[in-house]
């Protein structure tokens, strides 16, 4: 399990307000810092594994626990 700098609840949040919801929480964070995301969208998963390597950012664990979606994503 990851330590974040930072929780973002996007719970019952469809596509593409998850991704754009972590873009504008990450762009807050300094490079390195860890931005934990959760999500109950299971579209999640590809959106945010495309979104990081997209824009650099590093998409460290995603683990998935009763339905909810945790990413951690480091800033690039």
């Amino acid at each position: 399990m990851q330590t974040a700098d930072q929780t973002l609840d996007c719970k019952g949040l469809n596509c593409p307000l998850p991704v754009l919801q972590t873009k504008k929480a990450m762009d807050k964070l300094g490079s390195g810092q860890v931005l934990e995301m959760l999500s109950t969208d299971p579209g999640s998963k590809n959106d945010i594994a495309a979104w990081a390597k997209r824009t650099g950012n590093e998409l460290m664990e995603t683990v998935e626990d009763g339905g909810i979606f945790k990413f951690y994503l480091k800033k690039g």
